[in-house]
Order: structure tokens, then sequence, then C-alpha cells
């Protein structure tokens, strides 16, 4: 069994910046990816960036030159520096964690999420 507990979210004005951190706990030696979903109200789960064992990182379009994956694996932790917030950015943030990796379908893993509000 793998845990992710997200952390690191809240309030923020309008070009601010949040850094979320998810740690895993468990049985995660078999991860090879570990990345972030967001999710807003009435909108698709989207995938937001996603990193790999061998730090091959991935970015949606939306959040492309802003956002920064990265991890510390002798933490067991990855986080997520959003900079230059934009309200648009406003959603819960899941952390997800795969076996081979985190698109659509193949996620194993997901955290409880947390809260990112970007007040204009």
């Amino acid at each position: 069994q793998v845990q992710l507990v997200e952390s690191g979210g809240g309030l923020v004005q309008a070009g601010g910046s949040l850094r979320l951190s998810c740690a895993a706990s468990g049985t995660i030696g078999s991860l090879n990816a570990m990345g972030w979903y967001r999710q807003a109200p009435g909108k698709q789960r989207e995938l937001v960036a996603s990193i790999t064992s061998g730090r091959d990182t991935r970015y949606a379009d939306s959040v492309k030159g802003r956002f920064t994956i990265s991890r510390e694996s002798a933490k067991n932790t990855v986080y997520l520096q959003m900079n230059s917030l934009k309200p648009e950015d406003t959603a819960v943030y899941y952390c997800a964690a795969g076996k081979i990796a985190v698109v659509h379908g193949l996620t194993d893993y997901w955290g409880q999420g947390t809260q990112v509000t970007v007040s204009s």
C-alpha cells in the first residue's frame, strides 16, 4: 500500500506563489512516476505536472513556465512550486503516483487533495 499526503495549499493573491508538498509512505519502491492533478468545480480533472524516477518532467500547457515539479527521493517527497498564480489556478490539487506513469488511466494511488485558492 502507498499513502500520499498533500500539504501547502491555501489562499494567495494573484501573482503570488505557493509550494505544494506530497509525502509518500508505504511500499514506494515500485513507483516510477509521481505528479499533480487539479480539479476545479465543474471542470474535468487535469494533469498539471509529472516527474519520473529518472527526473523526466512534463507540464500542462496552462502551467508551463510558471510551475515546477521536483522530487527529493531521500524524503520520498514530491513538490510543486507554483509561481505567478492566476485565479484560474484555483482548484483542489491532488498528488498522484503510478508504478508506470500517472497519465489518465494509469494512476495507481491518489492523495486526499489540498485546496488552492487564488484571489484576484
